[in-house]
C-alpha cells in the first residue's frame, strides 16, 4: 500500500514538472472558470506568486493586469472556454494587448480540455503564446500586398496575369482599358483570346527559350493584341513566367499601347521626309540656275546664228534638212533652259486672295492643246460652298495645268478626269483632287515621282521637273502635294491650301 502510495507521488511530482517546463504561459482551470494551476512560465511573466493566481478566476486575472485591450468577452456566447465546455473540443483567441513599455503585442490563447468522462469536462488548460511577430509580419506582408496591388493599379501601362490554363488572375485598370474587359469580363476568357491566332503559344515558345533573354523572362518585343471589338492594336509588352518550386505557376505581361507613339513616328518621319525634299529641291534649284546660265549664252548663239544660216540656205540645199534638226533640237533645249530656271526661281509668290473653285476653270481654259479633252470626261466635282485660299494664283495654276497634262498622259488620251474642290472647317484647310483612270504609279516609283529630273516618259517627252516644281510651288504657298491614292482604277493627286477666313468686306466686293 505504502508503494502505491509512493508511486502516485512520484507521477504526480513528475506531471507537475512537465507542467512547471512548459515554454508557454499555461493555466489549469476548472469549468467554473477557477485557477487551480500555474505555471513557472506564466509566474514569471506576470511577475506573481501562485498564492496571487490560484483560487482566482480567469475573469479577475485579467482586470487586475489591466493590460487587455480588446478582451474576448466573458459571456457565454463568447467565452472560448464556455464554447469549449459546450462542445468538448479544444477552443483557441488572438488577442491585442498592450506590454509595459507600451508596445503592442499579440496572443494566441489555446484552450484544450483535460480529464473528460462522462459527466463532463473536470479541468481545462489554457495556453499563452506570444504571436506579435507573426502578426507584424502578417502586417507588413499585408502592407506591401496593398502597395503592390495601389502600384499595379496605378500603372499607366497594362498589366495582366494568368494562370497555367491562361484563366486571367490579375487585369489592373490600363489593361482593362486597352483590352476593352473589366477584370470580371476577363475571368470569363482565356488568355489566348486576347491576340491573333497562334500568338500566344509563340509567345510562350519564347519564353521557355533560354536562346532569348534569360529563361522565363521575355524582352520587349512588339505583338498585336485584339480588343473585345475585334480591333487589332500594336503594343509593346514583355512577360515573365511566375514559377512556384520550380514549376510554371503563372504568367505575368506588361503592354504598352503603341499606337499613338507609332503616329508621332510617322509624322516625324514625314516631316523629316519633308525638310529633306525641301533642301534637296534648294540645292538643285541653285545648281538648275548656274546650269541654265551656262547653258543659256552658247544656245542663243546657235540659234541666232543657225537661224541665218537657214535664211540664206536654198529650198533644195542638201545640208537644210540637218540644220532643221540642229534648230530643232537647240529649241529643246531653250524650252529645258527656260524650265530649269523656272524651277529655280528666287522670287516670292505674288499672293492674292481668290475662290478655289475659279483657279480650276481658269487653269482648263489655259490649256492649250485643246485636242487633250477630245476623248476624256472631264468631271468638275466643285464645292457649292465658295472656298477662299491666299496663295499665287499664277503658280497654282501651272502646278493644276501640270497635274491635268499628267493626268491626260496616264490615261493615254481616253478616260475620266475629275477635279474635285472641298474645304475641312476644322483644320481650317482647302483641297484639291485631280483624279484620273490611268494605270496608276508603280510603288516603286512612289518614292520619287516629287524627285527632280525623274520621269517615265520616253526620252524627249519631258524633264522630269513638272512634280518636283509643283511640290516647290505649293511649299512656297504654305501648302502640300501628295498622292492620295494609286493603283490600276488610276491615281489621285491631293493639293491642300490654307484657307482664308471670309471677310465681310470681300464678300459683298464678290457678290457686287
Amino acid at each position: 500500500m505504502m508503494q502505491n502510495k509512493d508511486n502516485e507521488m512520484n507521477q504526480a511530482e513528475w506531471r507537475l514538472k512537465v507542467f512547471d517546463s512548459l515554454s508557454y504561459p499555461t493555466l489549469i482551470l476548472k469549468p467554473d472558470r477557477t485557477i487551480v494551476a500555474a505555471n513557472r512560465k506564466f509566474l514569471e511573466k506576470n511577475k506573481a506568486c501562485g498564492t496571487q493566481i490560484i483560487g482566482r478566476t480567469c475573469k479577475d486575472i485579467c482586470s487586475d493586469t489591466q493590460r487587455h485591450i480588446n478582451h474576448f468577452s466573458c459571456s457565454d456566447a463568447d467565452c472560448p472556454l464556455q464554447r469549449l465546455i459546450d462542445t468538448k473540443q479544444p477552443q483557441s483567441v488572438v488577442l491585442k494587448n498592450i506590454d509595459e513599455n507600451g508596445n503592442e503585442i499579440w496572443e494566441e490563447r489555446v484552450f484544450s480540455p483535460i480529464c473528460v468522462d462522462e459527466e463532463g469536462i473536470k479541468y481545462i488548460i489554457e495556453s499563452i503564446r506570444d504571436v506579435t511577430a507573426v502578426k507584424n509580419l502578417e502586417k507588413k506582408y499585408s502592407d506591401v500586398r496593398e502597395l503592390i496591388d495601389k502600384v499595379v493599379q496605378s500603372s499607366v501601362s497594362g498589366i495582366m496575369a494568368a494562370d497555367r490554363k491562361g484563366e486571367i488572375i490579375l487585369m489592373n485598370k490600363a489593361a482593362e482599358d486597352l483590352f476593352g474587359y473589366s477584370a470580371r469580363d476577363a475571368n470569363r476568357i482565356n488568355i489566348e483570346d486576347f491576340y491573333p491566332s497562334g500568338v500566344a503559344r509563340h509567345i510562350m515558345r519564347k519564353l521557355r527559350d533560354e536562346n532569348i533573354g534569360e529563361k522565363g523572362k521575355l524582352p520587349s518585343t512588339q505583338v498585336n493584341i485584339i480588343t473585345r471589338e475585334g480591333v487589332e492594336i500594336p503594343v509593346e509588352m514583355t512577360a515573365a513566367i511566375i514559377y512556384e518550386d520550380g514549376r510554371e505557376a503563372a504568367t505575368a505581361a506588361i503592354f504598352n499601347d503603341l499606337r499613338e507613339k507609332q503616329a508621332v513616328q510617322k509624322k516625324l518621319e514625314e516631316t523629316e521626309s519633308q525638310l529633306f525634299q525641301s533642301e534637296k529641291l534648294a540645292s538643285l534649284g541653285r545648281l538648275a540656275a548656274g546650269v541654265a546660265h551656262e547653258i543659256n549664252n552658247p544656245l542663243t548663239s546657235i540659234l541666232l546664228y543657225g537661224n541665218l544660216m537657214k535664211e540664206k540656205l536654198e529650198p533644195d540645199h542638201p545640208l537644210l534638212n540637218n540644220l532643221s534638226y540642229v534648230l530643232e533640237d537647240a529649241e529643246r533645249c531653250k524650252d529645258i533652259v527656260k524650265n530649269l530656271l523656272a524651277y529655280s526661281r528666287q522670287t516670292r509668290p505674288a499672293k492674292d486672295v481668290f475662290f478655289l473653285n475659279n483657279l480650276v476653270g481658269e487653269s482648263l481654259r489655259l490649256i492649250r492643246d485643246q485636242k487633250l479633252f477630245m476623248n476624256v470626261n472631264i468631271i468638275k466635282n466643285l464645292d457649292d460652298y465658295q472656298i477662299l485660299v491666299n496663295a499665287d494664283k499664277n503658280q497654282l495654276c501651272q502646278v493644276l495645268i501640270n497635274l491635268i497634262i499628267n493626268a491626260f498622259d496616264a490615261m493615254e488620251g481616253s478616260g475620266t478626269l475629275t477635279l474635285t474642290t472641298y474645304r475641312d472647317r476644322k483644320t481650317g484647310k482647302a483641297y484639291i483632287e485631280i483624279a484620273d483612270t490611268g494605270s496608276g504609279i508603280p510603288p516603286e516609283n512612289l518614292s520619287k515621282v516629287f524627285d527632280p529630273f525623274f520621269t517615265t516618259k520616253e526620252v524627249g517627252k519631258g524633264t522630269g521637273l513638272g512634280l518636283s516644281m509643283a511640290y516647290g510651288i505649293m511649299e512656297e504657298n504654305h501648302g502640300r502635294i501628295s498622292i492620295k491614292s494609286t493603283g490600276p482604277e488610276g491615281t489621285t493627286i491631293l493639293l491642300e491650301l490654307p484657307e482664308e477666313p471670309v471677310s465681310n468686306e470681300f464678300h459683298f466686293m464678290s457678290i457686287g
